[in-house]
């Protein structure tokens, strides 16, 4: 029996670069695998972070394909995934996988599949392995974050007398008023954590302001609770180098804070448009987010809004979704970058260039 693969939905540099994986891969597995068009192939790879990958996987999905997503995601809803960056290691671990499910047993493989659970620090595990060790090794001065963390100076003070009349008015001017009834979303806005901490919760929950990144549970509807309750300077704990290292290990590779910040923006609106956008306006997708297993309705949506603006009724009519699910997914949308609002064109000037009858013709 041998296997098909096929490719579609990227771009000419990442399918050369993936045709010389598979090569290479496919010589180490005995020649199993055939690569074909798209159209005849049983697998296929599709770039899922392009424009037009999740169309192509709506196509394929349809005409009975099995989909191999190519993304840099933790998730995908595809059947398999290939983590992006790729070489011919990890796309020799995916082509082994498959045909383990299809039945297959390759001859000459297991010499090569040996190395790479041996060496799970070597080869396999690099593209996975990557995201953990930004966060721990390269801030390894955690120690530094520490008193620059709000919930942190006030008992860094007592450390160093002569600082204590210094650091006092930090925090104050850090912490305004209303600083006590702020949720995450509020906190992560106004950028006022920094370093790596702890947030106090049902879940556990740690962040890197300086990468960027947090490490949690991998669906986002756990953490509701952190958008919608208050917190306070107390209810972020500075964590140091030795239990970040061991506490990221347990709950997974790194994610975005885009990611906290999207579904804060999410809940915020609670079914209308944030107040600084106009509900008359036409809104559209500029790039395809990453749709959340928790939200499978995201997906027509975000379908919908790449075709071209819309109104918000219109969104929600043609993707079968409520006004309310709609003016949310806009919310968290238009606050990560993945949304805009329709520009409206300029208006021209009687007598100026491009105000005549061929001006507007052009314009058109």
């Amino acid at each position: 029996m041998r296997l098909t693969l096929g490719l579609t939905g990227m771009d000419p540099a990442t399918e050369s670069a993936l045709q010389a994986a598979f090569q290479a891969a496919n010589g180490r597995l005995g020649e199993r695998w055939q690569m074909l068009p798209d159209t005849q192939a049983d697998y296929v790879i599709v770039d899922m972070d392009s424009m037009y990958g999740p169309m192509s996987w709506l196509r394929l999905h349809a005409a009975g394909k099995s989909v191999i997503a190519l993304t840099v995601s933790q998730r995908s809803q595809t059947d398999f995934r290939l983590a992006n960056p790729f070489d011919a290691n990890s796309v020799g671990a995916l082509l082994r996988e498959i045909g383990m499910q299809a039945g297959v047993s390759f001859d000459e493989a297991p010499a090569a599949a040996a190395p790479p659970p041996a060496a799970a620090a070597v080869p396999a595990p690099a593209p996975v392995a990557t995201p953990a060790p930004a966060p721990v090794v390269a801030p390894t001065p955690a120690p530094a974050p520490a008193p620059s963390v709000a919930a942190v100076a006030p008992q860094a003070a007592p450390a160093a007398v002569a600082a204590a009349p210094v650091a006092a008015p930090a925090p104050a001017a850090a912490q305004p008023v209303r600083s006590g009834a702020d949720t995450l979303l509020d906190w992560l806005d106004n950028d006022r954590l920094k370093g790596r901490m702890r947030v106090r919760g049902d879940e556990v929950v740690l962040i890197d302001m300086d990468q960027r990144v947090y490490h949690g549970p991998a669906a986002l509807k756990p953490l509701s609770a952190l958008f919608e309750g208050k917190l306070s300077t107390a209810d972020f704990i500075s964590v140091d180098a030795a239990t970040w290292d061991s506490e990221s290990a347990r709950l997974g590779a790194a994610m975005p804070l885009v990611r906290l910040v999207w579904f804060g923006n999410l809940l915020a609106g609670k079914g209308a448009l944030a107040p600084e956008y106009d509900p008359q306006r036409r809104y559209q997708m500029v790039k395809w987010p990453q749709t959340e297993r928790d939200y499978p309705k995201h997906f027509r949506i975000a379908t919908v809004m790449m075709k071209g603006p819309a109104l918000i009724p219109e969104i929600a009519e043609a993707s079968g979704v409520s006004v309310a699910e709609v003016a949310d997914f806009i919310n968290a949308n238009l606050a990560t970058g993945f949304a805009e609002v329709e520009r409206e064109a300029e208006p021209l000037e009687a007598g100026k260039s491009g105000s005549g009858l061929f001006g507007r013709l052009r314009g058109r």
